[in-house]
């Protein structure tokens, strides 16, 4: 049984790998579980590399330090699972999940 949602691909989430001069790269998030996320990427990060996560478009926005579990390639792209370092921020990481359902059921009543 899967053991995470499904979401839409337009959420926007950033990452910055924890390496000197690597900047900030804005992406879209693929879906959440109960130990980690997994996120559209353009590039391909290596397994066990630690990077930041940072989703701003909720209130509060979310930050946490992640490890990248697997990268696999997804047509011109990649597709990467992490987890994440601090058990609590799993639990914050699901606050997110449904914060970003609400807000996309809003907007589709508010299209109608």
């Amino acid at each position: 049984m899967r053991s995470y949602i499904r979401h839409p691909s337009d959420i926007p989430i950033e990452y910055q790998a924890d390496e000197r001069n690597t900047g900030i790269s804005q992406e879209y998030l693929h879906d959440i579980s109960a130990a980690g996320l997994s996120f559209f990427s353009a590039r391909s990060l290596a397994p066990g590399s630690l990077i930041t996560i940072t989703i701003s478009c909720v209130q509060p926005g979310f930050m946490a330090q992640a490890q990248v579990v697997w990268c696999h390639r997804d047509g011109e792209g990649f597709v990467t699972g992490v987890t994440f370092i601090e058990p609590g921020d799993r639990y914050r990481a699901r606050m997110v999940e449904q914060v970003c359902h609400i807000e996309h059921y809003r907007a589709k009543v508010l299209a109608n």
